[in-house]
């Protein structure tokens, strides 16, 4: 008795599915694609980083600074522009003597970007920075 109370014997074949649970099915895999989709799509800024056969691993720091190839800049993923960025710098205050800022520069974006952004961090009493690499086996020329 497949069915619970129904007509059927039980020499008759099934002939309708119960599509409930594939629709529970559908909605939880529906559910958790709409979760996780933001956070695939915020991850994925493009860089392309320099490579080098030297690089180290850096620890997670909270001032984490991506440039892009146009000059964008972001900060731990969060598009700013410059004077917007040199405000929210300066706002910090009480930062320990130790603390690291990460910079994760395009290779094709140009040093003077860098530079600056070097600059205004220096400017807010960050003097110690890590530049995120590609390892990789030979430098470009």
């Amino acid at each position: 008795m497949a069915g619970g109370a129904s007509s059927y014997d039980d020499d008759e074949p099934i002939s309708s599915i119960n599509v409930t649970p594939l629709v529970d099915v559908v909605l939880v895999l529906l559910i958790m694609f709409l979760i996780t989709a933001p956070v695939i799509y915020q991850s994925a800024i493009k860089v392309q980083l320099p490579q080098a056969t030297t690089g180290e691993q850096a620890e997670k720091t909270a001032f984490q600074f991506t440039i892009t190839r146009a000059g964008e800049i972001l900060w731990d993923k969060e598009k700013l522009e410059w004077p917007e960025l040199t405000k929210k710098i300066a706002e910090l205050r009480n930062l320990p003597p130790d603390q690291t800022a990460i910079i994760n520069a395009d290779e094709a974006t140009t040093h003077g970007n860098v530079i600056r952004l070097m600059d205004t961090l220096r400017q807010a009493g960050i003097t110690r920075f890590a530049m995120n690499v590609e390892s990789g086996s030979k430098p470009k020329p």
